[in-house]
């Protein structure tokens, strides 16, 4: 489950002399109050509301301004697509590219140029090669027959957490349970051994910053990762193993036509990182935002309502702030009625069409029973996350038994004192003390 992309390996370096070509100043965009004379700074600063609240100024932008203009931090300027149709449009028409962003110092959020060789720096037929080497293990079907070791991790896990409080002491969900859950099932989901498992925390933290960590420093990680997969790959071929990671491997090795060794290196890091991080934040955020909307006890009360509370979660909450990847226009394009240049950098705000009136009703109520919920939490299009089966059963037999083993689960601290990430892309918690 991610909406940005981590970095395994070192960045290709942008290209001298590179200038994004200036958007151009046309159809609705311009006739936005917001764009006339300047184009605001994104993204949205949320202080002083919530972590995890969705910036009001989108609201505003999807009744009045739903494409604008925007001054990006890194690259200049682009367009800023913030209603739900629009959103879905950007994310599905191949003419509006990542590949096309692959070492160009273009119009972005993130400091980093993008990378060549991952998923989500890939536009289809290659993204489609790729990833259908890997879907097959993240199908409905293939999912659910892990959910017996998924909730057997669970279960030891809250086991810990039991102990943890026995001598009266809060207990840190963060560190006791939301980071070990995903970061053991894509460890075995890719034959990685347990000794090795936490090294990746450092290396996801470093992958989703955002300027946070110095560049020097992104690039040893980054580099020693590379040599830590090449060494994980060259185990398996010698040992494999019933897992993703030896399926890939023997896929690489019968038919060079299918998968290069770069490309195997780099998918198998884009795996691990993307199925850990995310899914680690989510989970602190979903036990977060149910108490501090008073909501825990209600669905502990009202167990029948998992599914869709984990839905209306996911859509809830702003796992990142509009930090997202952007495309380029591959020719002149009309996005609800305004014509985005070809050469600008578009941004699509999932964040934003989860909040859409004309899709959600009462968009801003926090509605657990709320059904249907076609949220774009996970993505859409080519880029729809592919691990979101997976992400899906992991948050429901989280939540499920945490609701079960602590009914009485409260906040041990205010709300306010809570530690929240900062410069990551993935909003959540540094730290969740919770009594019982």
């Amino acid at each position: 489950m991610t909406t940005t992309a981590p970095r395994p390996a070192a960045p290709a370096p942008a290209t001298a002399g590179h200038t994004a070509p200036e958007p151009a100043a046309a159809g609705q965009a311009d006739t936005c109050p917001a764009a006339a004379g300047h184009a605001p700074a994104f993204p949205f600063d949320t202080e002083p509301g919530p972590p995890l609240e969705v910036p009001q100024e989108f609201t505003r932008l999807r009744d009045r301004c739903p494409v604008q203009r925007v001054r990006l931090p890194y690259g200049g300027e682009g367009y800023l697509v913030s209603r739900y149709a629009d959103v879905k449009q950007v994310l599905a028409d191949r003419r509006f590219s990542r590949a096309a962003t692959v070492g160009k110092d273009v119009p972005r959020t993130v400091r980093e140029v993008t990378a060549p060789g991952h998923l989500l720096a890939m536009d289809p037929p290659e993204h489609t090669r790729l990833r259908r080497l890997v879907a097959a293990a993240f199908t409905e079907r293939s999912i659910q027959r892990r959910r017996p070791r998924i909730q057997q991790i669970v279960d030891d896990l809250v086991d810990g957490l039991r102990a943890r409080a026995a001598g009266g002491e809060a207990v840190d969900l963060v560190a006791h349970f939301s980071m070990p859950l995903p970061m053991t099932v894509i460890c075995e989901l890719l034959g990685v051994p347990p000794g090795d498992r936490h090294y990746f925390q450092r290396v996801a933290e470093v992958a989703f910053s955002n300027g946070a960590v110095d560049p020097q420093e992104m690039q040893q990680v980054g580099e020693a990762f590379g040599t830590y997969l090449t060494g994980h790959i060259a185990r398996l071929r010698e040992r494999p193993g019933d897992d993703l990671m030896s399926q890939m491997i023997a896929a690489r090795d019968e038919d060079q036509d299918r998968l290069t060794e770069a490309e195997l290196i780099s998918l198998a890091g884009t795996l691990l990182l993307a199925g850990y991080e995310t899914t680690a934040a989510e989970i602190s955020n979903f036990v977060y935002t149910l108490l501090e909307h008073d909501r825990w006890s209600w669905l502990v009360d009202h167990p029948e309502h998992l599914d869709t509370a984990v839905e209306e979660l996911l859509r809830y909450i702003a796992l990142g702030g509009g930090d997202v990847l952007p495309r380029l226009a591959t020719e002149d394009i009309d996005v609800g009625g305004t014509v985005l240049p070809e050469g600008a950098s578009v941004i699509a705000a999932m964040i934003s069409a989860n909040r859409d009136g004309h899709v959600f009703p009462d968009p801003d109520v926090l509605d657990l029973e709320r059904s249907p919920n076609p949220h774009v939490a996970f993505g859409h299009g080519p880029h729809h996350c592919t691990g979101a089966q997976l992400a899906r059963l992991e948050l429901r037999v989280a939540l499920a038994s945490l609701l079960r083993a602590f009914p009485a689960l409260r906040l041990a601290v205010p709300a306010a004192q809570v530690p929240w990430r900062q410069g990551s892309l993935v909003r959540g918690p540094r730290q969740l003390l919770l009594r019982w």
